[in-house]
């Protein structure tokens, strides 16, 4: 009898925000063989080639199966989950009553696709009084949702697959993904003669050489590019003028503004042909539609903010919202960021945008005698001692704290600094989603099974932050036994029970989603538990979305709880119409507001300000983190992935190459105000002279086979600056990063492949 070859299971990939649908045959504990989900209603079937190596992700020989707890000398020791748990949960409570709970520090609320995690902490953080948060997102999007809060307080996404012209504004959607299906969006672009494509970037990235326009801008110069096209929007009649008097709020202060913008100037400074600017933005001042994507090459460059607000002058001056292929608001399942002003850090006075700290200052708000600094820190899925600007200042904080705790699947560079480090069941372990919902008209949500038992030795997220939050003993038991009764009954009587029992005591409101996991959670199908916190988001959902969420076949909270639970391969949970964009607008007369007197006065500062931040003796512009086809987040530790580029080769100009006596495949020494390191030469066309590139995703080590730890690659934060960071957001200048590239010293008797490490 012929053996049948193992089932396929949906899942999703966990490398990138779109979380494209997959689908997966498992073999003892591997992911043998992985390909497109064609029923997933966003990706359809649709993945690029870093899917394909989840494998190196879900099994290599960085698991932890323990937890463990740090030695007075340093090492660490292998403890049961019962001592770490209570340990842990008396150590947080130890430095809430002694310096109050507004000293611990939370990082992290979700790694790529991996968000259930950070929605069962925040119960454990309410439960001790902690509020500060800072994470990924702070390194790149606070200062665009600033700009967002103050048009319509919501997010825009551009609907790429049906736009007249598309934007990408320091963006290589080829390489970063980011929208659904994203390399047939842009094949399909390029090849229709009634569309067309703009990109604004320094690197002749493999989206730039697809575009009908690339505005290849001086590195960090970005603003003038920005500035001038809105500028030529306002001077040449090219704006919708019907659409700004019925649908937005401050134009004619902006309106003079850009009037008075000088183009030829600001196209000769940011280094782009003024014809050629100008032809661009007559193309979208004359499109039926416009789409705008801005992405981490300006978000984390100079004048990042302004750039935010500038670029979205572009479609809001042309009135390209709320019709197909334009700008949309979109529903959220739940939010990214929290709603709210502006507030700030207890020592430097940094702003807290969206609930996020910037994650640039957290070593100055522990390394000092400050009497509010931060005493303690719990790190979930996230790799700040490798990931955030100037990582050596990050270790030395680290070091300082009374209480530092990791919640993740392998030993990372900040989980050595942990007094406790908590292993985590892998992505494919565990029941997952993500909140990156993002879409128009048609928004989704995937709930993602399990496709194996965790690891021994390990847990899921939601069932790490039950146990610390049963360990500091804030709920009473009483107050659970008859939701957990009502819960086994049916959906409805649940429903009723929950109402009943937060209306009784309002504070389990503030522990919801442990309330959820322990009352619901163990009524769900097997291995859903960790599900449970999603069903108090279904039911906000369909009450603020109830049309759309009707529409898209559901007919209330609980219909789409079940949808979710049962859809493996995702439902889509709102289906809007596009005039429903405008109801999505939070300002009361539903109108965007494009007045904001701080970036408008940036933009008259543009006259005078500099162009180029480096210096005699940092030359060079070093963007730190490029992506590529063989580069990742930080979950890939295993090198063994990469087909190509395994070193995280320095990208050169052939230019600058000849100029500094570099070879292809030789060694280079990049110098930075934050460090030095040694990288492989790689001469690349698509670089400007004076503009070097290092790759994310290296300098994090992983284990060879003899167990002999190698570190291939640079850590690019080891050469980036804290300093160097946005005035609004705080967001750090990964992007530009001022530097020396010298050739590397011969090693006599070695050759340049061996001094590599290869």
């Amino acid at each position: 009898m012929t053996e049948q070859p193992p089932a396929w299971q949906p899942t999703a990939c966990i490398l990138c925000e779109c979380n494209c649908g997959i689908v997966v045959q498992v073999e003892g504990r591997t992911l043998a063989r992985i390909r497109g989900d064609k029923d997933h209603p966003a990706s359809r079937g649709y993945t690029c080639n870093k899917a394909l190596r989840l494998d190196h992700y879900q099994n290599n020989r960085n698991r932890l199966t323990s937890p463990m707890r740090r030695r007075p000398d340093g090492s660490f020791e292998e403890v049961d989950w019962d001592t770490a748990i209570s340990e842990i949960a008396d150590g947080f409570a130890d430095v809430a009553a002694t310096h109050g709970g507004d000293k611990i520090l939370y990082y992290g609320g979700g790694g790529q696709g991996n968000h259930l995690g950070g929605a069962y902490s925040g119960a454990f953080l309410k439960a001790l009084g902690s509020h500060y948060r800072s994470n990924a997102l702070a390194q790149e999007k606070t200062g665009e949702h600033w700009v967002d809060a103050h048009f319509y307080g919501n997010h825009t996404r551009g609907e790429f697959e049906h736009a007249e012209v598309s934007v990408f504004v320091g963006k290589n959607p080829w390489m970063s993904q980011s929208f659904p299906r994203a390399r047939v969006v842009l094949n399909e672009i390029a090849k229709d003669p009634a569309r067309s494509m703009i990109v604004i970037d320094p690197v002749l990235t493999d989206t730039a050489k697809m575009a009908d326009f690339h505005l290849r801008v001086r590195p960090g110069s970005d603003a003038w590019c920005l500035a001038a096209l809105a500028g030529v929007l306002v001077q040449e009649n090219l704006c919708d003028e019907s659409f700004l008097v019925a649908h937005v709020t401050g134009v004619e202060p902006v309106r003079a503004v850009l009037a008075e913008v000088p183009v030829a100037e600001y196209a000769r400074r940011c280094g782009v042909d003024e014809e050629l600017l100008r032809a661009a933005a007559r193309r979208i001042g004359t499109a039926g539609s416009v789409a705008v994507f801005e992405d981490l090459g300006v978000q984390q460059s100079p004048n990042s903010t302004l750039c935010s607000y500038l670029n979205k002058m572009l479609w809001i001056l042309t009135g390209n919202f709320a019709k197909p292929g334009s700008q949309h608001l979109h529903s959220s399942f739940a939010p990214l960021f929290r709603p709210g002003g502006v507030g700030r850090t207890p020592v430097t006075g940094a702003p807290v945008i969206g609930g996020l700290m910037p994650s640039n200052v957290v070593p100055e708000e522990i390394l000092t005698d400050h009497p509010d600094r931060f005493r303690a820190l719990i790190v979930e899925s996230s790799n700040p001692a490798h990931s955030v600007a100037d990582s050596a200042a990050v270790r030395r904080a680290f070091a300082e704290l009374e209480l530092l705790v990791v919640i993740d699947v392998t030993m990372t560079e900040t989980a050595r600094l942990a007094h406790y480090v908590l292993p985590a069941a892998s992505q494919f372990e565990k029941v997952e989603a993500t909140f990156f919902n993002l879409e128009f008209p048609r928004n989704t949500f995937h709930l993602r099974h399990p496709l194996l038992e965790p690891l021994e030795g390990t847990l899921p997220e939601p069932e790490i932050w039950a146990r610390l939050m049963r360990a500091l003993g804030v709920v009473d038991e009483a107050e659970l036994a008859p939701l957990r009764r009502a819960a086994g009954q049916g959906r409805d009587e649940f429903t009723a029970a929950f109402l009943q029992a937060v209306g009784a005591n309002p504070g389990l409101a503030k522990v919801l989603p442990f309330v959820l996991y322990e009352t619901l959670g163990p009524n769900l199908p097997d291995g859903l538990s960790g599900a449970a916190a999603l069903w108090g988001l279904a039911q906000k959902a369909a009450m603020t979305y109830p049309d759309a969420v009707r529409r898209a076949g559901h007919a209330d909270g609980n219909a789409l709880f079940d949808a979710i639970l049962a859809g493996r391969s995702g439902v889509t949970f709102t289906v809007h119409e596009y005039e429903d964009d405008f109801s999505l607008i939070s300002h009361p007369d539903r109108r965007i507001a494009i007045e904001m007197p701080e970036m408008l006065a940036d933009i008259c500062a543009l006259a005078t300000a500099p162009t180029a931040l480096t210096t005699a003796e940092f030359p060079v512009v070093l963007s730190a983190g490029e992506r590529r086809a063989y580069t990742a987040n930080d979950i890939m530790r295993d090198p063994s992935w990469r087909q190509r580029d395994a070193d995280g080769a320095l990208r050169v100009s052939v230019e600058d190459a000849a100029a500094w006596g570099l070879v292809d495949g030789g060694r280079a020494v990049i110098t930075t105000a934050a460090g030095r390191a040694e990288a492989t030469v790689e001469i690349s066309e698509a670089m400007l002279p004076g503009h070097v590139a290092l790759p994310n995703g290296f300098g994090v080590d992983f284990p060879g086979e003899d167990g002999t730890a190698r570190t291939p690659g640079v850590a690019p934060n080891g050469l980036t600056s804290s300093a160097w960071r946005d005035a609004y957001a705080g967001t750090p200048w990964h992007k530009h990063v001022p530097a020396r590239v010298e050739p590397a010293p011969a090693v006599p008797g070695v050759d340049g492949l061996v001094a590599a490490g290869r």
